[in-house]
């Protein structure tokens, strides 16, 4: 731990540098094209699944309006991150304020918290509607699909609270050069010139409450689905209740996975190229391919979109 005689004698530093994924021009010149493409990918895919959600009312149920609300999050998710990402690879020097990077990581970790709870409320979601299909409609009744939407959101924004406050109470005296493509809470702590461990406890027991807590919940959810499928007499029923389970459990394995090796892994595990790689998986990878899961497995949305086209499509021939 720095003394504070130390740190009296350091200049704080008034900005940041974020460093891009590579010098090479012709590789940037790639990086922009692809990463603009996922963007747009990323936002075209999940409006659509909101505005199929919204005009096809057969998809007027708890499954799509948590689904809507999974849109919307990476939406904000992949934006929170991408262009401040483009305009790295577009700019040789690029730097960002102490707010504006504190407000960037705040951001990004409510979205991020917010999506663990939402997936763990799919589950519960899919649990009732296959293991209590009779009681379905009493349970997941509209003012409690509600209350699930505004407790993930809530808990989105209230817990990475005292993670922001903790981490931007440290001094940062220099150097100033992020060594990541946005504010990301591990790659700003390397960069605190004050003892880290506090913060570092406080992200471990976070990660209990936002990651293994909500993945323990969905796995013993499916433990119970996947036992209630079993017993199903039906090949049909079990086809049927699979395929609505294979989209969230998709998704659950790959942003679950990526966002606890990030960060529940020891601190001296840690490497920036790992953590660049890991980083785009769950903030442009995971946003862009969650719409083509749940479109591709999915006869209702399918149907919902063949449906919207087909209005479209007649609308132009008169």
């Amino acid at each position: 731990m720095h003394s504070k005689g130390i740190m009296r004698n350091q200049t704080s530093v008034a900005e940041f540098l974020l460093l891009d994924l590579s010098r090479n021009q012709k590789i940037r010149l790639l990086l922009i094209s692809l990463f603009s493409g996922a963007y747009i990918i990323t936002l075209v895919g999940n409006t659509v699944i909101l505005l199929l959600i919204w005009l096809d009312s057969r998809l007027h149920t708890p499954m799509y309006f948590f689904l809507s609300h999974l849109a919307c999050v990476d939406i904000c998710y992949t934006s929170s991150t991408v262009p401040q990402m483009l305009a790295n690879l577009q700019s040789p020097r690029q730097t960002i304020s102490l707010i504006g990077c504190a407000i960037q990581m705040h951001i990004f970790l409510m979205l991020a918290i917010t999506e663990c709870f939402l997936l763990a409320v799919m589950a519960y979601d899919r649990y009732v509607a296959i293991c209590h299909p009779l009681h379905y409609t009493f349970l997941m009744n509209k003012t409690m699909s509600i209350n699930l939407v505004i407790t993930s959101w809530t808990s989105g924004f209230l817990l990475p609270i005292i993670h922001t406050v903790l981490t931007w109470q440290l001094p940062f005296c220099g150097p100033n050069l992020i060594d990541h493509y946005f504010c990301e809470m591990p790659a700003i702590l390397k960069l605190a010139c004050a003892d880290t461990e506090v913060i570092e406890k406080v992200t471990s027991v976070g990660c209990i409450f936002t990651l293994l807590m909500p993945i323990s919940f969905i796995m013993m959810t499916y433990i119970r689905i996947l036992a209630s499928i079993l017993k199903m007499q039906s090949a049909r029923g079990r086809y049927k209740a699979f395929s609505t389970c294979a989209s969230h459990v998709t998704l659950v394995v790959l942003f679950y996975g990526s966002a606890i090796f990030m960060y529940m892994r020891p601190e001296s595990s840690h490497s920036p190229g790992e953590d660049k790689m890991i980083s785009l998986v769950y903030s442009i990878i995971i946003p862009m391919f969650n719409p083509m899961i749940y479109s591709l497995r999915n006869k209702e949305v399918k149907g919902a979109l063949l449906k919207v086209l087909g209005h479209s499509g007649g609308r132009l021939e008169r």
